[in-house]
């Protein structure tokens, strides 16, 4: 059996439903429009991810909803898959620039890149 990447379905999925939404609300916005409009929505569901795990010091903690936090992580991948979408990037770009930029922090972190500011070592040596 040949099991669909995970990260595919997801993309094939949110571009149904952007698709599905744009049409039946007779949306039509410009690429940097759209990503505008996706960014303040993810805004928007980061302020809710963030109620969700006790900020607001001055107020009394209240015990973490699992089920609320993922389902914000949940909302707000949706938004950020759809300005991947709109942006030009499928599920292969996504990941190929992910693993080249992991590499990259992680050659930051230990001092391997170019880019300074990053090593440990180097914040020690300062002291």
């Amino acid at each position: 059996m040949n099991e669909k990447d995970k990260l595919d379905v997801i993309f094939e999925l949110q571009k149904k439903l952007d698709t599905d939404i744009q049409e039946r609300r007779n949306l039509d916005f410009p690429m940097e429009q759209w990503i505008q409009k996706d960014v303040l929505a993810m805004i928007s569901e980061l302020a809710e991810l963030l109620d969700e795990v006790n900020f607001k010091w001055w107020k009394n903690e209240k015990p973490v909803d699992e089920a609320s936090l993922h389902g914000e992580l949940v909302d707000i991948l949706h938004f950020f898959v759809s300005m991947c979408i709109r942006a030009g990037m499928d599920a292969d770009k996504l990941y190929e620039g992910y693993i080249a930029k992991n590499r990259e922090n992680f050659d930051r972190q230990y001092g391997r890149s170019a880019k300074k500011g990053y090593n440990v070592l180097e914040k020690e040596n300062d002291k």
